[in-house]
């Protein structure tokens, strides 16, 4: 389970993350500017971004590899195929 809050309404936003499944859980703060928001997920909410960026980490690594405090534009720098495949997992 992917439990996403909002903390700051600032620019940058920031949001707190806990990802929880049957070995325990972590938890992630996050940030993402309102124009990166906007330039990913027009028509989405920033919380469901950064559900679903989580649903495409998850899916390349553990729960426990996962940054502890990041910038959602730091993803790509790991995974170049994150713009590509992001629509699918907002969906």
């Amino acid at each position: 389970m992917i439990d996403v809050s909002q903390t700051d309404d600032g620019d940058p936003m920031m949001f707190r993350v806990v990802v929880r499944d049957e070995t325990g859980a972590t938890r992630h703060e996050v940030t993402m500017a309102r124009k990166t928001h906007q330039d990913l997920t027009p028509g989405h909410t920033p919380e469901q971004l950064v559900e679903a960026s989580f649903r495409f980490l998850l899916d390349r690594e553990p729960k426990e590899s996962i940054l502890g405090r990041f910038d959602v534009t730091a993803i790509p720098t790991y995974f170049p195929e994150f713009h590509k495949e992001l629509p699918a997992y907002l969906d």
